[in-house]
């Protein structure tokens, strides 16, 4: 539906390419501090500031998107904590006391910071999030190539913020996923947060240079931006297009049924998430009770029951229980409804052999 460019896989090629000789030119213009830089090591370019040492997720993927930008493309990325150096360079990020979007100062560290993203979202900031907030929809609307005032780009800025770059900023300023005060039934090491914490320098490395240290931050970037802008394009490929599906379903939903609780997928997609946000965004209502969609496989029509929440199995009117756990023709005589074919125990979902039958059973479940 919209054509991907291929800039963020030439960007990966640079980054490794340019590695080794841009932190050697970095290093010999300031001797006072361990430098590293993942563009061109030509002088007149931008400079990007972020902390040295140990090295997290956020003033990764920060450091990764900022470089996507016109302002900051191509930057070099020096690592240090001298407030001297910090003061000259273009943009500083995770470190220096400041966040001052008008001066490029990128922190939020600092006492008194509790900056959150807006629309409606309430977690603190990091400094991936700072940097989405400023640049984001620049880098989408790169991704999409349209203005980034469109409509596209907007719904796209705010989903890959949900779905991507606010759980950086809540691992990295310790906020929980769940209200609980009770100790989570297992061990998660296996978010980006995580993965990116492990490639720093082993503590029994005998090398912990500052030259291996970069080398790792590297790693981190490279790691920490292709996850992001693999978030970014499946948002564009298939993120997008289902919400536009989804919406124009929604519309024509009394077309279906005058009641307007039936909803037909006239191409199946990804469909959940997209109602539940589109519902309270369209302020529909009553809400969707079923959803009809043909079956690829089978070319069977299923109806299924809309849950009550996205993270819940219970449905807002499961399909009755009469019907549950039957099959067929025991279905097709208990239900009065020709070309059944079954009725999941829970009764979150059924079958049909015909649009015109599954439609049936909607409506005289919607009455049962």
């Amino acid at each position: 539906m919209f054509a991907i460019r291929s800039s963020w896989q030439r960007l990966l090629v640079l980054e490794t390419r340019s590695c080794a000789s841009s932190m050697a030119a970095a290093a010999s213009r300031s001797p006072r501090v361990s430098a590293f830089s993942t563009g061109s090591p030509n002088p007149s370019l931008k400079r990007v500031g972020t902390h040295n040492g140990s090295f997290h997720c956020d003033e990764a993927l920060g450091c990764f998107m900022i470089r996507l930008t016109n302002k900051f493309s191509g930057a070099e990325i020096v690592r240090t904590r001298d407030p001297q150096i910090l003061d000259t360079l273009d943009v500083v990020l995770d470190v220096g006391g400041v966040y001052d979007p008008s001066k490029d100062r990128y922190d939020h560290h600092q006492k008194g910071f509790n900056e959150v993203f807006g629309h409606g979202f309430v977690t603190k900031l990091s400094s991936a999030g700072l940097v989405y907030r400023h640049y984001g929809k620049e880098i989408i609307a790169k991704e999409l190539q349209l203005d980034e005032g469109h409509q596209d780009v907007e719904h796209l800025y705010l989903a890959v913020y949900k779905s991507f770059i606010e759980a950086v900023d809540a691992i990295d300023n310790g906020i929980n996923q769940y209200e609980s005060d009770q100790p989570p039934k297992y061990v998660n090491n296996t978010h980006l947060s995580s993965r990116v914490g492990r490639l720093n320098l082993d503590w029994m490395d005998p090398d912990q240079s500052s030259e291996k240290e970069n080398a790792a931050f590297q790693q981190a970037m490279m790691l920490a931006g292709s996850e992001f802008l693999e978030s970014v394009r499946f948002h564009v490929r298939s993120w997008l297009p289902a919400r536009s599906i989804v919406i124009e379903c929604l519309e024509s939903r009394k077309n279906v049924d005058p009641s307007g609780e039936i909803m037909v997928l006239n191409r199946f997609c990804p469909w959940k998430l997209h109602l539940f946000e589109l519902e309270q965004e369209l302020k529909i209502d009553p809400p969707i009770k079923y959803v009809l969609y043909q079956d690829d496989r089978s070319k069977n029509w299923r109806v299924q029951a809309v849950a009550v929440s996205p993270d819940k199995f219970e449905s807002r009117r499961p399909l009755p229980l009469p019907w549950r756990g039957l099959r067929d023709d025991d279905l097709s005589k208990e239900s009065g409804i020709p070309g059944c074919v079954f009725v999941h125990m829970s009764g979150f979902i059924g079958g049909n052999q015909t649009y015109e039958g599954a439609l049936d059973m909607a409506r005289a479940a919607l009455k049962y």
